[in-house]
């Protein structure tokens, strides 16, 4: 018996790789999964608390989402995206965004259609494109992990389906300026292409830094398709609810495909969603502050580091993305610090990266205790 052809084609999943590494080694400080130090607020807990004795949580509910968690998802869009949602588009809540990408990709392709993805990619888009049978197309950014407009428009042929930007960004920690993607969003109006525009970052970013949704500039909703997840800001990362904005032309095979494969997002994740909303603006205000103080810590800590080719940066998400100057394949050094330092990080190969030796490093998780440790073990394991 043999498994599906397809699926020979899918790399394998390096966070669950790295994740057994760690567990081989007790105490090993992970830079690995991107995931946030902390919960939902209480507010979410609250509103879960009080829906328990309502029967609708135990049964299948509305493809697109639940009523309320709908209103407050567009009053959300409105206030924090400026994002408006009428006839011509339409909000669908997910099973997080990685559901929403995958959704997006049957929605709108068919086998051997292309789909553009910036270098360094995130890895579960280019596996679902794998899986999906469509054929992921890879430019290189610059050196600073901004787009290249010019390589982009020229990467776009009658096969292209769709361009997909992650703002801020995994893995690089780059914010993409708003000129930059506006210009991205004008390509796919020309070329009649989709802009899928993954947003799961949107309330990290730093110094002068913003973030920008290009779904509310004028003259967008026809051509782009934006992602949203509770997992990062709202630390929702087990509840599995994201939400995605679509097209109306786009809503029936949305709600087919949903229909299918999840029936519905789960009633009680999206209880505990509606709770969330409903918190102070501050809570997100608090998270990002003390994000952005590990961020100054990991960017303090790597200054000087001799390996170094690039001075590492971060302008958003909780990342950065290491340039090393060595000969060694990243995957083995990701594992010789594992198993000889006790410390854990992502190869840039697994986002695509394969011109040098790149390690990502995810500090959203990690106490800053933590953080100058496992930077000082990354120190000691790079130094020659």
């Amino acid at each position: 018996m043999k498994n599906s052809k397809r699926l020979d084609a899918v790399q394998i999943p390096i966070i669950p790789f790295i994740g057994q590494l760690c567990r081989m080694h007790p105490g090993t400080i992970s830079f690995g999964q991107g995931i946030a130090f902390y919960g939902p607020p209480q507010e979410a807990f609250q509103h879960v608390q009080n829906c328990l004795t309502d029967e609708s949580i135990n049964r299948y509910g509305p493809v697109e989402g639940i009523p309320e968690l709908q209103q407050a998802l567009i009053h959300k869009l409105k206030e924090v995206n400026q994002i408006e949602i009428d006839d011509s588009n339409a909000v669908i809540v997910t099973a997080g965004s990685n559901m929403a990408f995958n959704t997006a990709i049957l929605a709108i392709t068919d086998p051997n259609d292309e789909v553009i993805l910036p270098l360094p990619y995130y890895f579960n888009h280019e596996m679902s494109l794998t899986m999906e049978r469509c054929n992921p197309i890879f430019v290189p950014c610059n050196e600073f992990f901004h787009l290249d407009i010019e390589k982009i428009k020229d990467a776009i042929t009658e096969k292209t389906k769709a361009i997909v930007t992650i703002s801020p960004n995994n893995p690089s920690g780059t914010v993409y300026t708003q000129q930059e993607l506006l210009e991205i969003n004008q390509l796919c109006k020309e070329h009649n292409i989709y802009h899928i525009s993954d947003e799961a970052y949107e309330d990290f970013y730093y110094d002068q830094h913003q973030h920008f949704s290009c779904a509310s500039y004028k003259n967008t909703h026809q051509h782009t398709i934006s992602l949203f997840s509770f997992s990062k800001g709202y630390g929702f990362a087990g509840w599995r609810i994201g939400y995605m904005v679509i097209p109306e032309h786009l809503l029936s095979a949305v709600k087919k495909i949903q229909d299918t494969i999840l029936i519905s997002p789960p009633i009680i994740s999206q209880h505990a969603a509606i709770g969330a909303l409903s918190a102070d603006t501050s809570y997100l205000q608090d998270k990002r502050k003390k994000m952005s103080i590990k961020r100054e810590l990991v960017l303090e800590k790597l200054k000087g580091l001799p390996c170094l080719k690039t001075e590492p940066t971060s302008e958003g998400a909780f990342y950065t993305l290491l340039n090393l100057d060595l000969k060694q394949g990243d995957l083995q050094l990701a594992q010789t610090l594992v198993e000889k330092y006790g410390v854990a990080t992502i190869p840039g190969s697994a986002f695509g990266i394969n011109d040098g030796c790149y390690l990502r490093l995810s500090y959203g998780a990690l106490s800053n205790v933590d953080i100058s440790l496992g930077l000082d073990r990354i120190k000691n394991g790079l130094l020659p």
